[in-house]
């Protein structure tokens, strides 16, 4: 459960966003996610994984600016800012996004993301 494995789950989250990879998101994504997107609305992991599904969230393209992290004990927060262009909604939209995201770790399962809050950067 180290800095550099919660980095690599983060780069993983930002690849399987940008391909829409839904088995990569579901494995990332604790069943207890609760995520506040950029629009002030509540988004569970069942929410995320059925808009990529359904093709109304859509990544075009996705560009990390920068990248913190913290990790104490089994609890670990990324800062990521990201520039960010696709389809939100069925609605495309290009922005420059600050994603907080706070991931636990759990044997066998690796780092999973169980709270997340995205707004303008």
């Amino acid at each position: 459960m180290t800095e550099e494995e919660l980095l690599a789950a983060e780069r993983r989250l930002q690849d399987a966003q940008r391909t829409g990879d839904v088995a990569e998101l579901d494995r990332l994504l604790d069943d207890r996610l609760i995520a506040i997107g950029p629009d002030g609305g509540r988004y569970r992991k069942d929410d995320d994984l059925d808009a990529y599904r359904s093709g109304s969230s859509v990544i075009e393209s996705l560009t990390e600016v920068s990248l913190e992290s913290l990790v104490v004990a089994g609890t670990g927060v990324t800062f990521v800012v990201c520039d960010v262009a696709g389809t939100f909604g069925g609605a495309p939209f290009r922005a420059r996004l600050r994603y907080t995201r706070t991931w636990a770790y759990e044997k066998g399962s690796g780092w999973r993301i169980v709270a997340a809050h995205i707004a303008a950067a």
